[in-house]
């Protein structure tokens, strides 16, 4: 490697954002520490594989893979242009993290296209997300496995959610989340594999929220989201992201991936209901997406 390549390298590395190489073929040439520390896999582990591997398996909130179908990186390879687009990364622990990619060919002396860049970063809503679980640290309002709020927590914002709704003529959603046959991943997998399978839907749920917005963990693999300032659409929209990430979600066991699904009740709030009434709505409709074949939203205002 030359000196100059040796320096770029190392400016490249110091970068915070990932940022990849691949050539004609899609084989992957260069991995920088940005891409390692967002990804969780080490340049040992990609570089000379090819993106056509679906290693970082981009996907779309509605859960379309793009390296399967609309690739950035193959558009600036065929068309020369530079592109972007905000999509749902495949983190190495399992989980679905946001990011912004944007793709540009490259050159060379020639003018012809010989390979083409990646750099993803990520998205500003995971920075708030963060950054709002971190005012969670205080025990009481804290679930310690998963890293969520626990039940007290979403108890404590109940009731300013109700008064905006009454005071602000504003619209709050509540989704009800279940993990399918969770019993069948502990007796197979043991509960350390099912911790983890809570874990990694937590994450994805938890880096995909709104910054206005919170998760907490109900009990045993029950999740609840409180969605604020949503019209009823968006409630549904929301609740149908979330399944489709979590079923694209899967966690690596014995170089097997372990896939799950989630079971969804949404609904809005109301100005009459309690905890209680709107979480047992929630958990009805969830019900009427168990035994309507799972991994599916029901949805009743």
């Amino acid at each position: 490697m030359t000196d100059s390549n040796e320096f770029f390298k190392k400016l490249l590395d110091h970068l915070y954002d990932g940022v990849y190489f691949v050539d004609r073929q899609r084989r992957i040439t260069y991995w920088n520490k940005g891409a390692e520390r967002i990804t969780g896999y080490q340049a040992e582990q990609v570089v000379g594989k090819s993106c056509s591997d679906n290693i970082l398996n981009h996907c779309t909130e509605d859960g379309c893979e793009l390296c399967l179908t609309a690739c950035p990186l193959v558009h600036s390879l065929k068309t020369g242009q530079s592109s972007e687009v905000e999509v749902f990364l495949h983190h190495v622990r399992g989980h679905r993290l946001p990011v912004c990619v944007r793709t540009s060919p490259i050159y060379d002396d020639m003018g012809k296209v010989v390979g083409a860049v990646e750099i993803f970063s990520d998205n500003t809503q995971v920075v708030r997300a963060r950054h709002k679980i971190d005012l969670l640290q205080q025990k009481v309002f804290f679930d310690p496995l998963t890293q969520s709020g626990n039940r007290r927590y979403l108890e404590a914002q109940f009731p300013a959610a109700l008064l905006e709704i009454k005071e602000e003529t504003v619209k709050h959603g509540l989704l009800f989340l279940d993990i399918d046959h969770f019993k069948q991943v502990n007796d197979t997998y043991g509960h350390n594999i099912g911790d983890q399978v809570l874990c990694m839907v937590a994450e994805t749920l938890r880096s995909n929220l709104r910054s206005s917005d919170i998760i907490v963990r109900w009990g045993g693999e029950e999740f609840v989201t409180l969605l604020r300032h949503v019209a009823a659409t968006e409630v549904k929209t929301i609740a149908e992201k979330f399944r489709a990430l979590v079923e694209r979600s899967h966690l690596p066991v014995n170089h097997t991936p372990l896939r799950v699904t989630v079971s969804v009740g949404a609904t809005l709030l109301r100005e009459d209901d309690s905890v209680e009434s709107a979480i047992e709505r929630a958990d009805q409709l969830m019900y009427q997406s168990k035994s309507g074949g799972r991994n599916r939203v029901s949805f009743s205002e």
